[in-house]
């Protein structure tokens, strides 16, 4: 694994390699957003960087995410209309949304970038990029609703 100070200057470079300053708070923003494995939305992203930084704006984190986006480093995944949350995972992956939680998890697999191989080929169609989101319930909400039911069947069983 990488050292911070590794990280950081990662992302020195490559704000600087395209013209843009390495604020303190925008590595911090940049930090926050890359290596977090939740997809933040650009509240969540503020609220963790306002605990280093007091000062800093959401005017600011919108501003980094945009330059993360321009360069390459972000993307956006819009599951609703509601709420945009941000996946620095460029790679073809689907995303696995849990519906009671909220969670998303990002899910690679090689039929995804062969199905890109073969868009390209089959309908000489060059593709940039794509969003497959696979909606359901993640373990941990699966349990909770296993145990839910039994609860309920429990329950229904004492009553009668």
């Amino acid at each position: 694994m990488a050292s911070p100070q590794d990280l950081d200057s990662t992302i020195i470079k490559a704000l600087r390699g395209k013209g843009y300053k390495a604020t303190p708070q925008r590595i911090a923003i940049c930090r926050f957003t890359l290596y977090s494995h939740e997809h933040p939305t650009a509240q969540r992203i503020y609220s963790e960087v306002k605990k280093t930084y007091p000062t800093v704006s959401l005017a600011t984190v919108y501003n980094t995410i945009q330059i993360l986006k321009d360069i390459g480093l972000l993307q956006e995944v819009s599951l609703s209309r509601d709420e945009t949350r941000f996946d620095p995972n460029m790679e073809p992956h689907a995303h696995l949304v849990c519906l009671r939680c909220n969670s998303i998890a990002d899910w690679a697999s090689p039929l995804i970038s062969e199905t890109m191989k073969s868009v390209a080929i089959e309908a000489g169609f060059m593709p940039k990029g794509q969003n497959f989101d696979i909606f359901g319930l993640c373990r941990n909400c699966q349990k909770s609703e296993i145990a839910a039911a039994s609860a309920a069947r429990r329950e229904q069983s004492a009553s009668t």
